[in-house]
């Protein structure tokens, strides 16, 4: 028997379909049940490639005793956190009020029939543990109070709003200036682990932001510690585990210091965010291995996480209920493999010994793939082995795949195409159909959306970050073909956004249901302030330099954080020294054009003067031909001048 969330597009959704747990969409219909039966909702915030939402669904939503205490108290709300982000971070918020500490998924909420919310939690287990008890008391617990001791609840909840939605906003302003520089590179050696590579302790995300910014610090200072830490952090990554060195694509997090037992599931803007950085640090080594796992990162979402043009949210970290079975192998399989696939057998002991394949495993009694040193691999058969241990894989049962379609990450995936076409061309052609199908299906009738199924009409409307991510990529696409076409429309996009989310150099995240303030941290992504402060910068200088307003604004309101806790913000701070260091860098590359002025006067106008903001490269393009450092390029290109 299927509940109310039949006709919903979003997978997670569609996974709790069957479920005896009568849920509800977020919506009217529900608020009114509420309402009309003065029952407390319980609101589940989760998505579908969420190892814990799954364990919660099996234990308790799936459980008919727990579905039916659900179904007899409360009104039960599923909510996609990568379908509605609104909900989610209003939620994460207030949970994080509530608990002194950030939340996670799955989110648990008990709200009122009026939707103030008196209690938070993630996963709760469906026995006694963890020092919680179980799922099901806890709901009889809840059920009581709500009709015993209800304007108890309400009171507080009133209290937690009150906390959320403070009256005075106070601002504190410093002044910015190049001490940032020094700073951040204080702070990451402080939080740099020297012997695995990335930052902190497990779990470990890969940071992308973070290792962006030290490249550009050290493209502007020339300072090798900020090098090194990043392409010491990129290789240590790339040993296997947390890159999957079978299929390609990285995990979303590594559970150890190591980087060897990952959190399996496998996110679309992690990807598109590392192909980049990888990118921009083949760019500062001149190391083709950078290149190479860029490459093959991109080369596995197309094969496995697009269709259509489009790319699909994510892959499930667990097959048939078992978290990593799809990618781990048995000592005896592997040493299989390698037979069927013809490696001479006086091989397989130095082959096991340099994959890390042992009878007792290395995770839960299977062998995650990973080798000492990815940029050297001098190992016999290698090649042949990886696709001996593809092929085994081919016959299992493939994580699954949530298809949603978002346009910020999409967007980022699009930006790293192009980044990649200037270093190999046939990506060129891909990022164009991409971005064309990206805006075709999501921008209609100059109305952008947020996320939908491929085919399906959206429904859900653009939040800050979808205008921020796509400004960008649409910048990025005009740099890489000169087809102004993309630069008009980023400057809509970016116009739109100024108009509904700037707020006296603060940005919200949503209006409407829930207003949300944009924060100037970077999650598991860049912050959606520090990209639309990104791309209007490059607007700035593309289009109307009155744009520049905004970005100071922006960053005069957060001056006094950025500057402080720069590692904290690494997007917001690079666009700090953007900002800072725009004239020098101009004047620089200026200097750098004088000893070739008379080839650049050689070319027939219109031309683009092109220059990247850390100051090591410069390109002169017109539609035929360009001059220039073009092999130096990396990060962001701005034009400087354009000439009739």
């Amino acid at each position: 028997m299927q509940n109310h969330l039949k006709h919903e597009h979003s997978p997670y959704l569609q996974q709790h379909a069957d479920n005896p747990v009568d849920w509800y969409p977020w919506g009217n219909e529900a608020f009114e049940k509420a309402h009309k039966e003065h029952k407390p909702i319980f609101l589940s915030i989760g998505y579908s490639s969420c190892h814990w939402c799954h364990v919660m669904e099996h234990e308790s939503f799936e459980d008919k005793a727990t579905a039916k205490l659900l179904n007899k108290y409360f009104v039960s709300i599923k909510v996609d956190k990568e379908e509605r982000p609104d909900i989610d971070k209003h939620f994460q918020e207030v949970y994080q009020l509530m608990n002194g500490r950030g939340g996670g998924w799955p989110t648990s909420i008990f709200l009122t029939e009026d939707l103030k919310p008196f209690y938070t939690a993630t996963y709760i287990p469906d026995e006694p543990k963890y020092g919680m008890m179980s799922f099901s008391s806890l709901l009889e617990v809840i059920a009581d109070k709500y009709k015993n001791e209800k304007s108890i609840l309400v009171t507080e909840a009133n209290k937690i709003l009150q906390h959320l939605n403070p009256q005075v906003d106070k601002i504190q302003a410093t002044k910015l200036d190049n001490s940032i520089v020094k700073r951040v590179l204080e702070q990451s050696e402080q939080l740099f682990d020297s012997q695995n590579g990335g930052f902190n302790k497990a779990p470990k995300f890969p940071q992308t932001s973070t290792l962006n910014l030290l490249l550009d610090i050290y493209k502007l200072t020339g300072e090798k510690k900020a090098l090194n830490m990043v392409l010491f952090s990129l290789s240590s990554m790339a040993k296997g585990g947390f890159r999957d060195l079978i299929d390609g694509g990285f995990c979303r997090y590594s559970t150890d210091d190591t980087w060897l037992v990952p959190h399996f599931e496998k996110m679309t803007y992690d990807n598109a965010l590392l192909a980049n950085v990888y990118l921009k640090a083949y760019h500062a080594s001149h190391n083709d291995f950078y290149k190479d796992v860029a490459f093959e990162t991109l080369d596995f979402m197309l094969s496995k996480m697009s269709k259509d043009a489009l790319f699909y949210a994510a892959s499930d970290a667990d097959t048939e209920g078992e978290e990593g079975k799809y990618f781990v192998y048995s000592y005896d399989k592997a040493l299989r493999s390698f037979e069927k696939a013809g490696i001479p057998n006086k091989a397989h002991g130095d082959l096991l010994k340099a994959l890390h394949i042992t009878k007792s495993g290395n995770f839960e009694g299977k062998n995650i793939i990973w080798i000492d040193d990815p940029k050297t691999l001098d190992i016999p058969y290698y090649d042949k082995a990886i696709q001996a241990l593809k092929k085994r894989r081919e016959k299992r049962s493939y994580p699954f795949i949530d298809k949603k379609v978002i346009v910020s990450w999409n967007a980022m995936m699009i930006h790293a195409f192009f980044v990649a076409s200037r270093v190999d061309k046939r990506y060129l052609k891909i990022a164009i159909k991409s971005l064309d199908a990206l805006l075709q299906s999501m921008y209609i009738n100059d109305e952008l959306y947020h996320s939908t199924l491929i085919h399906k009409t959206p429904k859900i409307k653009a939040f800050l970050e979808d205008y921020a991510y796509l400004t960008q990529a649409l910048i990025e696409a005009y740099e890489s073909t000169l087809n102004e076409i993309y630069l008009v429309t980023a400057t809509k996009l970016a116009n739109k956004a100024i108009e509904q989310y700037f707020d006296k150099g603060k940005w919200k995240f949503s209006r409407g249901e829930f207003e949300t303030t944009a924060d100037i941290y970077d999650g598991s992504y860049p912050s959606s302030v520090a990209i639309m402060l990104d791309a209007i910068y490059s607007i700035s200088s593309l289009v109307d330099v009155v744009y520049k307003k905004f970005v100071f604004k922006t960053l005069e309101i957060y001056s006094y954080d950025v500057m402080r806790q720069p590692i904290s913000t690494p997007k917001m701070t690079t666009m700090v020294i953007r900002y800072l260091n725009d004239d020098i860098i101009i004047k620089a590359t200026e200097d750098k054009l004088k000893a070739h002025i008379d080839e650049i006067d050689t070319l027939p106008y219109p031309f683009s003067l092109f220059k990247n903001h850390t100051n090591k490269g410069f390109m002169v393009c017109n539609s035929n031909s360009c001059f220039g450092d073009e092999k130096e390029f990396s990060g962001v290109i701005e034009v400087l001048e354009r000439r009739q």
